[in-house]
């Protein structure tokens, strides 16, 4: 039987958990299968030695014009701004060529910004859905894990990109293969593509509390407009005082400052990876005074500070 083949596509400032899911989940896989059905090679738009966004470097062939892979894996990247990461001539060269496209997190946003009027509706990881709403409507970028519209499979990445490969798996191993690879990541839960991602407000948050995931839950769909913690607590059917237990019990901290934590996390997302102003940030998430201020605690930069560091590093990386 013939081994399926990975191509696995990286640029400097790669993923390295995305590299890990991808690599590791196959070598585990021809493990348990004890005969190896899988196998994979590093490549790259110009080929050479390309690092991870943590520093380890991975020596990579140049994407051949040529190939009879099963696979071609488009690794996300620390900085969202590289046209290499999704190059849409490269990925209708393996298209052609009868490879299956999958592309994880900041490479599925750049090919949907690309592609804007193809057919089809993709997903990206949540953070890089802001990146997008700069240049199309949101919709385009949906909240599960992963899309296959028949022609590229896009996927949120992270730690999604282990459930994606396990799914892919199965197509060649059977379901209780599967499960032992699973076991062996000590990952109890294999999820499917229509998983939602945990930051949409459409899940509970997974604190084994009901009551206090519903009420993260409304704090991340009440991000412009903050509700009081006395509504959360009485549309959550409990005493102001009940949830402050919850929270102290279970998150060591008060609702008040989770929730501005949120709001704060997601300004900062906003700010590193969009063009929109400061005061746009601050109403999107809900400070309509004092933003600079709480920024510079939580973060010890003030806004302006951040912006400026993340353009020196962007600059200093393309060097």
């Amino acid at each position: 039987m013939n081994k399926i083949h990975f191509d696995i596509v990286v640029e400097d400032g790669f993923v390295l958990t995305e590299v890990a899911a991808v690599v590791d989940a196959l070598r585990v896989a021809n493990r348990i299968n004890l005969t190896p059905l899988y196998e994979w090679s590093y490549r790259s738009k110009g080929g050479g030695v390309k690092s991870s966004d943590s520093g380890v470097l991975v020596e990579t062939d140049k994407v051949p014009e040529k190939s009879g892979t099963n696979f071609a894996v488009f690794v996300g990247n620390s900085d969202q701004a590289r046209e290499d990461l999704a190059d849409i001539a490269i990925i209708r060269g393996y298209r052609f060529r009868d490879a299956r496209v999958v592309l994880l997190a900041e490479a599925a946003a750049r090919f949907i910004q690309a592609s804007k009027s193809a057919d089809g509706i993709h997903t990206t990881h949540w953070e890089n859905r802001d990146v997008l709403a700069e240049h199309m409507p949101t919709k385009e970028a949906q909240a599960q894990f992963a899309v296959d519209d028949g022609k590229v499979i896009t996927c949120a990445g992270m730690g999604a990109t282990l459930d994606l490969m396990l799914n892919l798996i199965e197509e060649n191993m059977t379901s209780a293969s599967v499960k032992t690879i699973a076991d062996v990541f000590l990952h109890d839960n294999i999820r499917n593509a229509d998983t939602t991602q945990p930051y949409e407000g459409t899940r509970p948050g997974g604190t084994g509390d009901r009551e206090l995931d519903n009420c993260i839950e409304l704090m991340q769909a009440n991000m412009e407009d903050p509700l009081p913690i006395a509504e959360l607590a009485r549309v959550l059917q409990l005493s102001s005082r009940s949830l402050e237990r919850k929270f102290h019990s279970l998150l060591k901290t008060t609702p008040n400052t989770y929730y501005r934590e949120l709001r704060l996390h997601r300004a900062s997302n906003l700010l590193l990876n969009t063009s929109l102003s400061q005061a746009e940030i601050a109403q999107a998430c809900g400070f309509s005074t004092g933003f600079s201020r709480v920024y510079k605690k939580q973060f010890g930069l003030t806004p302006t500070a951040a912006r400026r560091q993340k353009s020196l590093t962007n600059t200093a990386g393309k060097k």
